[in-house]
């Protein structure tokens, strides 16, 4: 998948970014259409855009980040961007007063979604790191170019991630198909949960993954 490098410059990547959510061209990633219109959704994800302040416990997050940041150099060459990746990552799921989402599994989503690319866009429309559908900008009031924006797009990825395993009751394999609207269709949540292997640390650990289906081993 192409990358392309977050020092052009602001207004002409604006443009681009426009330019290509409306002509929807396609950039390698894999939202459906189908996926994240839940009516619920909503302010979930109002509130998550809302809520930009970070929390964070310095010495947890630089355990994470010292483990990550090598991580994501092969995805993200520009080193401001790929620390404003983790930076987000990390604040927003660890947000207080919600239920945790593992960081590794959102960064797994990233690379099975985007490769990391900030202007990605599906065949369906989805945008960006975690491949948002545009019709969330429109519903928030927001411009659907802030979708490319690391801050904005991982906010909302991460808001509709943690409802869709909240409504799972954490079984991350279900949760993933609703977010990526492919229910019944097992190649997404493999490849996602697989990636996850990668992006797993320390903070990651506990959470009740279903990581393989009871057939898997079959084959």
């Amino acid at each position: 998948m192409k990358r392309l490098r977050s020092s052009a410059s602001g207004w002409a990547a604006k443009a681009l970014a426009a330019l290509f959510v409306l002509l929807g061209l396609t950039a390698g990633a894999r939202a459906q259409a189908a996926g994240q219109r839940d009516p619920a959704l909503r302010p979930i994800v109002q509130q998550a855009i809302a809520q930009a302040q970070c929390f964070l416990d310095r010495y947890d997050a630089a355990v994470w980040y010292t483990l990550m940041e090598p991580r994501l150099a092969r995805y993200v060459h520009n080193p401001a961007e790929r620390l404003n990746i983790l930076h987000q990552v990390y604040c927003v799921t660890h947000q207080p007063g919600l239920a945790k989402v593992p960081p590794g599994l959102v960064l797994a989503v990233m690379q099975v979604e985007s490769d990391f690319n900030r202007w990605a866009v599906s065949a369906s429309g989805a945008v960006g790191l975690m491949q948002v559908m545009p019709y969330w900008p429109e519903r928030l009031g927001m411009q659907r170019y802030e979708l490319v924006h690391v801050s904005a797009n991982i906010r909302m990825g991460c808001a509709i991630l943690r409802y869709y395993l909240q409504s799972t009751h954490d079984d991350v394999r279900l949760a993933l198909e609703e977010y990526n609207g492919s229910v019944g269709r097992h190649f997404y949540p493999d490849r996602v949960l697989t990636a996850w292997e990668n992006w797993s640390g320390a903070d990651d650990l506990g959470f009740p993954v279903r990581a393989r289906r009871p057939d898997a081993t079959a084959r």
